[in-house]
């Protein structure tokens, strides 16, 4: 056996490139496939043959039981290559609504099936856009022959816009590990990315339960002045006694009144801006996402108070137009023009926007202007064209507080004697964009401009809030 080991050995060593062929056999294959490739185990066990190789040369006598170590792995490689599992014996599939609430978790549910007589350990994970994130990422787990699998996980986008899932990747091992099989199967399915829809859910739960409070909606509609019944709920001390439904009352065996609303269908014109001015961040979205969820969120309150709501998109052009329409499924309408909406670095055209309302929403309408006062430019443009609007329109301004400067005057507030000059010139100059800031809308309100300064996240409590303000006091 030796002398047949050493024959061999000796005939391979004039040939090198017979050996290095047969050494590079199943590298070969695996190229040819494309989609196998060697695991670490097997390259460590390489790398270890290869490092023995080296006694030879200080030990001649272990030649042979070096090549029958060598033999016996290169076996052991071919034969764990034909213990893969090829693709056409797995398929996948992939259960999600196509619709996601912006920064919400999502449900989804991937099925593989194994469809070899073959046991095989794989790991998964899912095709997601850039702007996705997954709970859990991927999954490990091994698959009984001519069974299914399925995986369930979390889905988060903190973008909106279209977007695809074109594939499930599966990493397939070999019996004995050596070798590592990627997948790609197909399985396409469209994510279109809303503004946060749920809110709307929870507006409603608290509407039915009287608590808006907690989301920080105030009660200022009066009770009793309209004449078209809304809904029924629990009597508090502020009502009016002639309001209470004695029969409701009866039955229910608690003091219940009656809320009324106004008949007449009025109309409210958002005019959104796409520009630079919206491209700033308060934490994970920028103005843009939070403009939409008070947009969306003020958009179903008017659509079930009756009246009709339209939309304009615009940045350096208008994008989308979307007229005023009153019964909730046009709801529907404004999520499918804003969805994808991106925040642009260009310079937002006002003049542009103003004519194309005033060219096709002639009618008298709440004209609620979403963007923000960065400088002089913009803050003259939006006081020019709003207070030409008052007398044909009511025109409201909603501008979004920047969190930066208020938190660098609140630190040099509170430790004035701790800071250093750098954060002395940073404070001055936020404080001074404060009150410039502070001045312009005081010039709106003066032009006959309604204004609303807030922060990001409350933006959608102020614009409710001031909706309902402006429907008690009948401005509109």
């Amino acid at each position: 056996m030796i002398e047949v080991a050493n024959s061999i050995f000796q005939f391979l060593a004039q040939r090198p490139l017979i050996m290095l062929l047969l050494m590079a056999l199943p590298l070969l294959l695996a190229v040819r496939t494309r989609q196998i490739y060697p695991t670490r185990l097997m390259l460590g066990i390489f790398s270890l043959l290869a490092a023995s190789s080296i006694l030879i040369a200080f030990a001649p006598v272990l030649i042979p039981v070096v090549l029958i170590i060598d033999v016996i792995f290169l076996l052991a490689v071919l034969v764990d290559f034909f213990t893969v599992v090829p693709a056409k014996n797995l398929s996948a599939s992939r259960n999600m609504l196509k619709i996601v609430s912006l920064g919400k978790p999502h449900d989804v549910e991937i099925e593989l099936i194994n469809k070899s007589r073959k046991k095989v350990s794989v790991t998964v994970k899912d095709d997601l856009p850039d702007c996705f994130t997954a709970t859990p990422a991927k999954f490990d787990t091994a698959i009984e022959p001519r069974s299914r699998a399925i995986f369930d996980y979390r889905l988060n986008s903190d973008t909106r816009g279209k977007y695809s899932m074109k594939t499930i990747f599966v990493r397939a091992k070999s019996r004995w590990a050596l070798w590592n099989a990627l997948y790609q199967l197909p399985v396409e399915s469209p994510v279109y990315v809303y503004p946060d829809m749920r809110q709307i859910a929870e507006y409603d739960l608290l509407a039915r339960t009287n608590r808006l409070s907690l989301v920080g909606v105030r009660r200022t509609r009066k009770i009793g002045q309209d004449n078209e019944f809304e809904r029924l709920r629990d009597y508090t001390s502020d009502d009016n006694y002639k309001n209470i439904d004695w029969r409701s009352t009866a039955k229910r065996r608690k003091l219940t009144v009656k809320d009324f609303q106004t008949s007449q269908s009025q109309r409210i014109i958002f005019m959104l801006d796409c520009g630079r001015l919206m491209t700033g961040m308060s934490g994970r979205f920028d103005m843009l996402d939070h403009a939409l969820n008070a947009i969306l969120m003020l958009s179903y309150v008017a659509l079930k108070q009756g009246d009709a709501v339209g939309l304009i998109c615009f940045s350096d052009k208008v994008h989308s137009f979307t007229p005023p329409r009153t019964g909730l499924r046009h709801i529907n309408h404004l999520l499918n023009a804003t969805f994808d909406q991106k925040a642009n670095y260009v310079e937002s055209r006002f003049d542009d926007a103003y004519f194309y309302l005033q060219r096709n929403c002639p009618k008298r309408s709440l004209v609620v202007l979403v963007s923000n006062v960065l400088d002089e430019v913009n803050a003259n443009q939006i006081l020019q064209f709003n207070s030409q609007l008052t007398g044909r329109h009511l025109p409201l301004c909603v501008f979004a507080r920047d969190h930066d400067l208020y938190q660098m005057v609140d630190d040099y507030s509170d430790h004035p004697g701790e800071t250093g000059d750098k954060t002395l010139y940073e404070a001055a100059a936020s404080a001074s964009i404060l009150s410039w800031r502070k001045q312009v809308i005081t010039d709106l309100q003066h032009q006959g401009v309604l204004a609303v300064e807030s922060f990001p996240e409350d933006m959608t409590a102020q614009l409710v809030n001031q909706y309902l303000e402006i429907k008690a006091r009948h401005l509109l």
